[in-house]
């Protein structure tokens, strides 16, 4: 289950802000959730509507695409912060994210009401036509005296309120199963054009995809930069040489679709046959489904469908038919603009054991049990996974697949 936490403050110290992420962190056995702020986001103003700049239309997005929302809210003046209430006016002007998605509310405070008032009075505001939010009923997590309640870590003290917490999240997490249920079954996917027909802002016109030597044409085309040509970057320059001895040293292979499944990039350092998922430079360019068989399109089209919909930021494959001295697994990251709209795949293909051997060095620990569970060597070809940029699959659908979010990936980096 995939949730929302929003940050119903923008103060730089936040009580509602450590609650979430205590929860997102103390309770990740429940569901996978990621912590939003309200910091950097414009007023709400009718007659200066920012309804589709990237800092609302990023919230926006990341709401459509979870199970449900908890908003954590502080308690001013008896109701709550005018950050959050103009989030919410951003959410029912032009847009309804909330519209019919479980809602959950927590809240904390300096004194021993914890946020009470603030909560009743957004459960009031959840309500309104507009916002039409589901707000599950009752369940009430008021935390009090927040000063005291956690400890240097960020963990909440008090084992009885630990336990209550968990009580209360477990309930939700039933409440959004009913909701789905009462919704009724989510409309399927549209059709992934694998043949990439279609055409985005970056398309290259002009040029075959399946060109042998469309990197080249298609460089020509565009005035493409090389060689010493410094590249502005959001954190730093580099020359496009720089840029290709960077991405060559990265102990993984990584490539690149885009949102129009076109295939346009991978860090190309050793010969197809000796790569983990092998890449020809032949194939640059191509639409993905000239890059696999087609029996292995329909896994292709489901990875695509998981990351375009939101249904999930990341899609992991175990693929276990390297041998016992591997580990290998393929990664499929959805990737963002800074409105939060999809842009495009970064697969990123790593073997494991090796930093499993050196952690083991480190720690002085060892494997037990099963050796075979942690090498693949028991494995066989018939359980073997596409890749959405060339590796082999076979058309009984995926096995050993593990779908995350963002927050998920990020914590395990």
């Amino acid at each position: 289950m995939k949730l929302v936490g929003i940050v119903g403050s923008n103060a730089e110290l936040s009580y509602n802000r450590i609650l979430l992420k205590y929860i997102a962190k103390q309770f990740n056995h429940l569901f996978e959730m990621e912590v939003i702020e309200i910091k950097d986001l414009p007023l709400f103003n009718q007659s200066d509507d920012q309804t589709n700049s990237p800092a609302i239309q990023r919230i926006n997005n990341k709401i459509m695409h979870a199970d449900g929302v908890i908003i954590a809210t502080p308690e001013h003046n008896h109701t709550i912060p005018a950050g959050l209430k103009s989030l919410i006016e951003w959410l029912s002007f032009k847009i309804h994210p909330l519209e019919n998605k479980p809602v959950m509310i927590v809240g904390a405070s300096y004194y021993a009401q914890g946020s009470s008032r603030a909560q009743l009075h957004l459960r009031q505001i959840l309500d309104a036509p507009g916002v039409n939010a589901i707000v599950m009923p009752g369940n009430e997590f008021l935390l009090g005296k927040v000063k005291e309640a956690f400890d240097e870590q960020g963990n909440l003290k008090d084992q009885g309120t630990q336990k209550f917490l968990e009580s209360t999240l477990q309930k939700f997490v039933r409440f959004v199963n009913v909701v789905a249920v009462l919704e009724g079954p989510k409309k399927p996917a549209d059709p992934e054009d694998l043949h990439a027909t279609g055409k985005i802002d970056t398309t290259i016109d002009g040029v075959d995809m399946a060109a042998e030597d469309w990197v080249e044409k298609a460089a020509e085309i565009v005035g493409a930069v090389e060689g010493k040509t410094y590249v502005k970057l959001d954190r730093g320059i580099l020359t496009v040489d720089q840029l290709n001895y960077f991405l060559a040293s990265m102990p993984m292979e990584l490539t690149y679709a885009d949102s129009n499944n076109q295939f346009l990039y991978y860090n190309h350092t050793l010969p197809a046959e000796e790569m983990l998922a092998s890449r020809t430079p032949g194939q640059v360019g191509n639409p993905l489904a000239n890059c696999h068989p087609p029996k292995s399109l329909k896994n292709v089209e489901w990875v695509i469908q998981q990351l375009r919909s939101g249904a999930t930021d990341a899609v992991r494959v175990h693929v276990p038919t390297h041998g016992p001295d591997k580990y290998v697994v393929h990664n499929y990251q959805a990737m963002h603009d800074e409105a939060g709209n999809y842009v495009g795949i970064n697969e990123y293909i790593l073997d494991f054991k090796p930093i499993i051997d050196w952690y083991l060095k480190q720690t002085g620990q060892k494997l037990v049990g099963d050796v075979d569970a942690v090498s693949g060597a028991s494995a066989n070809d018939n359980h073997d996974v596409d890749g959405v940029s060339g590796a082999t699959a076979n058309d009984g659908g995926y096995k050993n697949v593990d779908t995350v979010s963002s927050t998920s990936v990020n914590h395990q980096k």
